[in-house]
């Protein structure tokens, strides 16, 4: 029997499992049963918590299909929370090591329990061969790309993982980002595959953002396209470099910092319950 935790930051949802107490074999499957919403728990992905000789701890995460991922914002923000709220540290400032190198989380306490976290996300990478993307212009702002009966202008970004960000008319939560993430995420452009935001601009403070994440479809939320999104609407003149945006699960707030370049995450996190699974 496996012990988990379901969490959620801004929907976007993950089962959580102590991987320090417990031995957990074939993550891969184990990522796409828990993740299953009929046959499984129901959820974006697996998220484990290991130990670090790096940093107090460290991320391992799955999507739902079984493939490993870089990094995920609203999910460590919940191994922040997986970790305070468990005991498994007392620290209210942690480094968490990830595929994308080593974050560090400054979390809010209240009454014992981590409320809210402010994720340091390290600095954008624009270079497009380490995003990576097939394109010559860098930063690349210029993207286009072709889908069904649509063409998209696309900025790169990537923040641990690959993030293509368009802006379009339409308001997004009317537009049919499943007909084209689908077939935008797998374009030949993107080595590696990408995540893509489609994003509104509301005003110099204000985005509007849906995404269709690589490997799990359309999710509630997600933390590195937020970044991702600020980035590229700094980069294209629309925003101030200090952003609220609206995604379907709740807010989050991004600051691209002038003076060190890194970004800046600030949201919640939320336990649903918790549990135990047989995986033999």
């Amino acid at each position: 029997m496996l012990k988990f935790t379901k969490m959620h930051g801004i929907g976007n949802d993950y089962v959580y499992m102590d991987a320090i107490n417990q031995d957990i074999k074939d993550k891969n499957k184990l990522a796409q049963f828990v993740s299953d919403r009929h046959f499984g728990i129901g959820s974006d992905g697996l998220i484990l918590i290991e130990p670090s000789d790096k940093a107090d701890f460290k991320m391992q995460m799955f999507n739902s299909d079984g493939t490993e991922a870089e990094m995920c914002g609203n999910g460590i923000r919940c191994v922040g929370k997986f970790v305070y709220d468990k005991g498994l540290t007392n620290k209210e400032n942690i480094t968490i090591e990830t595929l994308a190198g080593i974050k560090t989380l400054a979390m809010t306490i209240e009454n014992g329990k981590m409320k809210l976290a402010r994720v340091d996300m390290g600095e954008p990478i624009l270079e497009p061969e380490k995003i990576p993307v097939i394109a010559k212009e860098k930063p690349v702002k210029n993207l286009n790309l072709k889908a069904e009966d649509k063409e998209f202008k696309f900025t790169c970004v990537s923040m641990g993982n690959p993030h293509a960000v368009t802006f379009i008319k339409e308001d997004v939560n009317q537009f049919d980002i499943g007909k084209y993430g689908k077939i935008l995420e797998i374009d030949k452009a993107f080595p590696k595959k990408s995540n893509i935001e489609f994003i509104n601009v509301i005003n110099n403070k204000t985005l509007k953002m849906r995404v269709w994440e690589r490997g799990a479809g359309e999710t509630l939320a997600c933390g590195t396209g937020a970044c991702a999104s600020v980035v590229a609407a700094v980069l294209n003149g629309y925003t101030e470099r200090e952003v609220t945006v609206h995604l379907l699960g709740g807010d989050l707030t991004i600051e691209w910092n002038e003076k060190d370049n890194h970004v800046y995450m600030t949201g919640s996190a939320t336990t649903v319950y918790e549990g135990k699974i047989e995986w033999e």
